[in-house]
């Protein structure tokens, strides 16, 4: 039977952290992993919470660091393959048909992008489980050029094995304090954010610039 948070005061009691806190209390690791599955489809689910929340209740024999660890990846991996699925059904002749209909871009930018993924795919998505926001996303274009499935999870799985053990470690270290992770990833989430909005941005002025100078020039 597994022991409840220690410090009842400490025990987050509403939101997402008190959603995780009585899946890990009920279910233990298995609870975990779920959460993590439901973070990968859900991004706004953040592993910020969710894993350090795991590791202070690994911290307080709730469940084993081992159990957490494994649950976690485990979790990943499977959320990670629902949207490689979804990326393998919706299909490069499907993507292609929704590129042609969106403004401001060619079939070149897609095919560049295809070319890109064919080379780097690899470090794209071992890298891409470690960096916030894009963690979950990486896995559709990995569905869409169908990269092999075993190189798929083995990628997946090493990329959230580091991903989460940073972030379980820090809150089995921290105890009381792991919410302290939270803040820290959190600002990091929406740098990265800000950055991507930022290049989206650059790239549709460049993109609009573009085609006003090749009207004048005709």
């Amino acid at each position: 039977m597994h022991l409840a948070l220690s410090v009842a005061a400490e025990e987050p009691k509403g939101g997402i952290a008190g959603w995780a806190t009585g899946l890990v209390e009920t279910f233990g690791g298995p609870g975990a992993g779920f959460a993590i599955a439901l973070e990968n489809l859900f991004p706004p689910l953040p592993s910020e919470i969710i894993l350090p929340l795991t590791g202070f209740a690994a911290s307080q024999g709730v469940l084993s660091l081992a159990s957490a660890l494994f649950w976690t990846t485990l979790g990943s991996v499977v959320g990670a393959l629902a949207l490689y699925g979804l990326g393998a059904v919706f299909g490069r002749e499907r993507m292609h048909a929704l590129w042609a209909k969106l403004p401001l871009v060619k079939p070149a930018d897609l095919v560049r992008t295809e070319e890109w993924f064919a080379r780097h795919g690899t470090k794209a998505v071992l890298l891409g489980r470690m960096v916030p926001v894009f963690r979950s996303l990486i896995s559709v274009p990995a569905g869409v050029e169908r990269m092999p499935l075993p190189v798929f999870i083995g990628l997946t799985t090493a990329g959230s094995l580091v991903w989460n053990t940073v972030l379980v470690m820090a809150g089995y270290w921290l105890g009381d304090s792991w919410d302290v992770v939270g803040t820290y990833v959190g600002l990091v989430s929406k740098v990265v954010l800000g950055l991507a909005v930022l290049a989206v941005t650059w790239w549709v002025v460049k993109r609009v610039r573009g085609r006003k100078d090749s009207r004048r020039g005709e």
